[in-house]
């Protein structure tokens, strides 16, 4: 792993320790950067799957985090709806210059600057989820109501 996937899962862990979580990170060595990728490496449905999406608020030029389920896609139309303004798709330079993560590993908590937080409710619906760890290859199990405190994020219907 190289130093800078070493900084982002230690933002996360420090997150989750912030918040009285556990800060148990498996770090695996096959990809988990896809949701279908990081059920098989953890042995859940894609389903459980916390799957982090950075969208840009086109007039505001925020960044919006939707954690969705893995199974899910995102209606765009839906979030604008919820944020107020229209919404656009997000590169890798800004979802690293606004998070602080790469695409691939980007976490639901241990941002470097502000996000509005969107989290899918069909989420809701599982004892557990996993999330991504800041890194590729790292992750972390959690609630989805430990979800929804630890990034004080609005639960809504995303899905398309």
């Amino acid at each position: 792993m190289s130093a800078a996937e070493s900084g982002s899962v230690g933002r996360v862990r420090a997150a989750l320790v912030a918040a009285g979580l556990p800060a148990e990170i498996k770090e695996f060595d096959a990809s988990t950067r896809t949701a279908a990728d990081a059920a098989a490496a953890i042995g859940c449905t894609q389903a459980q799957i916390a799957k982090s999406l950075v969208f840009r608020a086109t007039a505001s030029n925020k960044a919006v985090l939707v954690i969705a389920s893995g199974i899910n896609r995102v209606d765009e139309k839906k979030l604008g709806i919820l944020v107020g303004e229209k919404i656009g798709k997000a590169d890798a330079d800004f979802v690293r210059a606004e998070t602080g993560f790469a695409i691939g590993g980007v976490a639901p908590v241990g941002h470097t600057g502000p996000v509005t937080v969107l989290i899918d409710a069909d989420l809701t619906q599982y004892p557990e989820i996993w999330a991504a760890a800041g890194a590729p290859n790292a992750v972390f199990r959690l609630t989805p109501a430990d979800l929804v405190s630890v990034t004080e994020g609005r639960v809504a219907e995303v899905k398309a």
